[in-house]
């Protein structure tokens, strides 16, 4: 088999192959194999008649078409091997040329895993970062704590800063509400610093009942921009005061708060449990960025639309998750955050081709370095998800699909080749 490769731009190509008279052959002979078990032959029972015997009653129209289609189906997948090339659908077929018993010619037109040239991976100048615990880190869990054992007492005066108010708002720009603006019953912990400046200072002072504007300019540099920058006005109703009380943080916490002596030994788990964190986020963060400089070293091709949209489809099925969890439909969930499905969508399909760009590198590495997982580890990773799924027939049913058991070994592939990445950079 003769093969010549095209590319067509992007990353669609038009693959041509050329069969002889021996590639020919086998698909022939199995043609005949499988024609022959509905020829009807007297003296003989149906799919019982000799190969020999049948093919003189084969129509040959019926053992043409037969052979064309087997060649192609037997020899499509070796072809694009042969050029180095991976669909990743199923190609378009067309036959140009063909000689009964001495050639066939054919051209298969596909998108293709486009072409990558990883850049030296096992020196990509990426360091990891050193885990420190300070006595701050313990102080801030200590004081979040304290908060949580806060007691909370409603009362009739002005509001200061570190009083709980419950207020109703709505926001709006020249006249307009905007999305993400507005709430009833917004619990707010007053120089907690989680709205723009000047609200949480523009409330100290009033008392429940008062109804007053907030004029107020988003920072410059907000994450929403239509808000960047922009002057708003805030209705506010403060609806109730509530003064708290935070706990002394000392023995007697330490004991509301678990199987701890004293102040100490709830310290020393603090920072114990603090290390184990700070340790597994350093590692995550040390492989995502070494993810990225590889890829930023890397020679990618033209990526292809069809991987940046199957991205984008697990991106939209992780946000309709999100809103539904909250009871709203993605739309609503957004423009609670101030966003638009159009902006969502604008920088989810940046997130989906930079996640498409180190899929790419990340399969390239596996595949050159020979990274491989025993079977041994795909059955305990599928054996771990059946006990986590046991109570859901459908997604139990899904793990016994091949295919699913073939999604779930690339995964652990790509995670020993991320594996792989780390050891040689540290």
């Amino acid at each position: 088999m003769k093969t010549k490769l095209k590319k067509l731009g992007g990353s669609r190509v038009e693959l041509t192959a050329t069969l002889d008279a021996d590639d020919l052959k086998k698909a022939q002979d199995l043609a005949i194999e499988e024609l022959a078990k509905e020829v009807r032959v007297e003296g003989f029972r149906k799919g019982k008649v000799p190969m020999e015997v049948a093919k003189k009653f084969i129509p040959e129209n019926d053992l043409d078409a037969k052979t064309m289609d087997l060649s192609v189906r037997m020899t499509v997948v070796s072809a694009f091997e042969q050029e180095k090339q991976m669909p990743l659908l199923r190609p378009e077929i067309s036959i140009t040329k063909f000689v009964p018993g001495e050639m066939l010619e054919y051209v298969a037109t596909v998108e293709v895993v486009p072409e990558v040239t990883l850049g030296d991976w096992k020196n990509l100048g990426v360091k990891r970062e050193t885990a420190k615990i300070e006595e701050k880190d313990i102080k801030g869990v200590l004081d979040n704590i304290a908060k949580s054992f806060s007691e909370k007492k409603a009362i009739k005066r002005a509001a200061k800063l570190g009083d709980e108010v419950i207020i109703d708002f709505v926001g709006k720009k020249d006249g307009v509400a905007f999305p993400g603006g507005s709430a009833d019953n917004y619990p707010l912990l007053l120089g907690s610093g989680n709205f723009i400046s000047g609200f949480e200072d523009g409330i100290v002072g009033h008392e429940p009942g008062d109804k007053f504007d907030l004029e107020l300019t988003f920072p410059k540099d907000y994450g929403v921009e239509d808000l960047a920058g922009v002057k708003t006005v805030f209705g506010v109703l403060l609806k109730q005061v509530n003064e708290v009380t935070e706990p002394k943080i000392d023995d007697e916490l330490a004991k509301k708060v678990g199987p701890f002596k004293d102040l100490k030994a709830l310290k020393e788990d603090i920072k114990k449990n603090l290390a184990i964190q700070t340790e597994e986020r350093l590692d995550n963060k040390f492989k995502d960025d070494l993810i990225k400089a590889l890829v930023k070293k890397s020679k990618i091709g033209d990526i292809p639309e069809i991987l940046v949209n199957d991205q984008m489809h697990g991106i939209r099925d992780n946000l309709e998750r999100n809103a539904q969890s909250q009871g709203m439909s993605a739309e609503d969930y957004l423009k609670r955050g101030g966003e638009t499905m159009e902006s969502w969508e604008k920088q989810a399909k940046k997130v989906a081709e930079e996640n498409v760009k180190a899929s790419l590198c990340l399969q390239t590495l596996a595949v050159t370095e020979k990274v491989t997982v025993d079977d041994k580890l795909v059955e305990a990773k599928i054996a771990e998800l059946k006990d986590v799924y046991r109570k859901s027939p459908e997604a139990l049913k899904n793990l016994k699909d091949p295919a699913v058991k073939q999604d779930i070994k690339n995964r652990l592939t790509i995670e020993a080749a991320i594996d792989k990445l780390a050891k040689a950079n540290k």
